[in-house]
């Protein structure tokens, strides 16, 4: 039945910047037609002026136009002054942010300083308990009583100062009564924003930027859009602070950025970016930059056709259904093909870099956690003998040739998939366009098949979830492999305008493959681990352990990054483990939200642990802590060893 759903979006088709209210902060306005903003967050002492000034000058020389800095209690908040002072001093401008939990006197303070606050409304005015509490009516609206009473001050002090605000909603720090009411949803995290919106409105204030941040992309974008039609109930507009809370590190900290923030992006949402990662903040600058400037010139794709009505709901994830065909659709995993057309020649040393390692001297293939699920060989022939688990494809006509076809499978254009006499029995893949979907018949071969959705449009993620529609109307429920090329990127920006691309289907729950052909961006080895972390970051087939870890910022109480990697050196084997890695208790049992396990710090060398959201063992010394994790993933029959190969 077709969802007669309010957009989220200008349009689904059209790549068009969803308009927001402008909002001042300090010489450098946001939201309305202004640029997408960059920004990111200091991870020095607060106190430490010089060494917060010159790392803050390191960001804004990368191209951060706001710095957000902790400021977790009035001497922090005080300190805020000397900092701005110091920067002016050395000719920088750049307005500044600071980072409130827990403290209403030091937001009260640091409104009066600097040119916007950060509040979290989950611990603006609580604190966290996870306590089930029955509320009536009447019970409910004296807790908003009580919230109006603790931040009606902050909200007449950034209106007198010409203060700007964030509320910033975290998916795994609400409130024990938004969690009682609405649970642990992407629209509690909605309502939790509206509370202290309101409470701003009802004081004429509405210099006010809104966020709901998650380490769950799927979270992440479900609220955004949730919030996006509360606003337009409400005849709101404010602009709109994009992020994917607890991101991580390295390659697995970007894609899950990219997937979270980009599949915003691609529908003309969000007026400013901040790329969390546990790095140090400059190095957070440039990925923001290569994700907001594809937009650009964005406006100008290739016309496609609208969606009038959505057959889906973009508030909640139900995977298309499909029918199985081999290994591929119903409720298997989504499966990966490796692209190795283009080789000269391919050999079982080929195979390395896509996930099988091959021992002379046992005679036999090992496969890792992400070994592919086929190989498109295009025209080439393969003369060893390949994985029992990988299949192989070919173009059409190479297939036809082949003396033995054990595992081999043949590609063809959907026009001459029709025409054809020569198919496999087992299985065949058709590749299939818009136009050959916006037309596509009820011709149904007995032949088994798989589509291959492919698309040059420089929209090309709307044009294929246009594709999907469609196929949903029609009940259509054939598999589909999405497919997309890239040719000369750098490799960071390759593996962040894939995670974007096929990050925002997978995330509605389409899509039954993933098939990335690359041209002079990257090697195999890294195409085949871009492949696995999107489907890890969209939480559709896991194939490694998750690390949910802060970025780190002045309230950090251990070496985040080095903490963060020997826990990786010890863990990385866990598949389907999520570890939860936080500086302080402020992103602690809440922010990590479903993580299995987690590393607290709790004070200077200390770490609490915890299983779930349950503490297990408090104040273990930093230098036993690892270990320490390491028994209580043993204890609760989490462990495996790992294995040589």
């Amino acid at each position: 039945m077709l969802m007669n759903t309010k957009l989220y979006c200008n349009s689904l088709t059209q790549y068009s910047r969803y308009k927001t209210r402008v909002v001042n902060i300090g010489d450098v306005p946001l939201g309305g037609d202004n640029p997408i903003r960059i920004q990111s967050m200091t991870t020095t002492d607060t106190m430490n002026t010089i060494a917060t000034v010159e790392q803050s000058i390191r960001m804004i020389d990368a191209g951060c136009e706001y710095v957000r800095i902790t400021a977790p209690s009035l001497k922090e908040a005080q300190n805020l002054e000397e900092i701005k002072k110091e920067l002016k001093k050395r000719g920088y401008n750049t307005p500044l942010i600071a980072d409130i939990h827990f403290t209403p006197n030091a937001a009260e303070l640091a409104a009066r300083i600097i040119e916007k606050v950060r509040v979290n409304p989950g611990n603006y005015a609580d604190k966290k308990k996870f306590e089930n509490i029955e509320y009536t009516d009447a019970t409910y609206v004296e807790e908003l009583d009580r919230i109006r009473k603790r931040f009606t001050p902050l909200v007449k002090i950034c209106k007198e100062y010409g203060t700007a605000m964030r509320i910033g909603t975290n998916h795994g720090s609400l409130s024990d009564r938004i969690l009682s009411r609405y649970g642990d949803t992407p629209l509690g995290m909605v309502e939790s924003a509206l509370e202290f919106l309101r409470i701003c409105e009802d004081h004429n204030y509405y210099n006010i930027v809104l966020s709901m941040k998650a380490s769950n992309p799927q979270v992440m974008v479900q609220a955004y859009r949730l919030l996006i039609v509360k606003m337009q109930e409400l005849n709101m507009n404010y602009p709109l602070h994009l992020g994917v809370t607890e991101a991580g590190e390295g390659e697995d900290g970007r894609i899950k950025s990219a997937v979270g923030i980009g599949t915003l992006l691609e529908d003309g949402i969000g007026d400013t970016v901040r790329v969390s990662l546990t790095e140090d903040p400059e190095f957070e600058i440039p990925v923001a930059k290569n994700l907001v400037e594809r937009y650009s010139k964005r406006g100008s794709h290739k016309a496609i056709p609208e969606i009038i009505k959505l057959p889906y709901s973009p508030y909640d994830f139900a995977k298309r259904v499909s029918k199985e065909v081999g290994n591929i659709g119903g409720h298997n995993v989504p499966r990966v093909i490796a692209d190795f057309s283009e080789k000269q020649k391919i050999t079982a040393a080929s195979l390395f870099a896509v996930g099988y390692n091959y021992s002379v001297p046992l005679d036999k293939w090992n496969l890792t956690d992400q070994a592919c699920d086929y190989v498109f060989v295009g025209d080439n022939t393969v003369d060893f003998q390949i994985p029992g688990t990988l299949g192989l494809i070919y173009n059409a006509n190479a297939w036809n040739n082949l003396k033995d076809k054990t595992r081999s499978y043949p590609l063809f254009k959907w026009a001459d998939f029709e025409n054809s006499d020569k198919k496999s029995e087992s299985l065949n893949f058709v590749s299939i366009t818009i136009n050959d979907v916006l037309q596509f018949s009820t011709f149904q071969p007995s032949n088994p098949f798989v589509l291959v959705f492919e698309t040059s449009n420089e929209h090309g993620m709307a044009e294929q979830r246009r594709m999907f529609v469609e196929f949903l109307k029609t009940k259509n429920e054939i598999p589909v492999i999405v497919k997309r090329n890239y040719s000369s990127l750098l490799e960071e920006k390759f593996q962040l305008h894939a995670s974007t691309d096929f990050g925002a289907l997978f995330l509605d729950g389409f899509g039954d493959g993933i098939w990335i052909y690359q041209n002079n961006c990257t090697s195999p080895k890294n195409v085949n681990a871009t492949a696995f972390g999107i489907l890890q970051a969209t939480r559709t087939r896991i194939s490694k352990t998750e690390y949910i870890s802060c970025p780190s910022c002045g309230r950090t109480l251990f070496d985040l990054q080095e903490t963060t990697a020997k826990i990786r050196n010890r863990t990385d084997h866990l598949k389907g483990i999520k570890i939860g890695i936080m500086g302080c208790i402020v992103n602690g049992p809440g922010e990590m939200a479903d993580a299995d396990y987690g590393y607290v710090g709790t004070g200077i060398d200390k770490i609490t642990l915890y299983k779930g959201r349950e503490v297990v063992e408090r104040n273990v010394n930093s230098e036993k802590a690892v270990d320490a994790l390491i028994e209580l993933i043993k204890k609760h029959g989490d462990w495996v060893e790992k294995e040589s190969i």
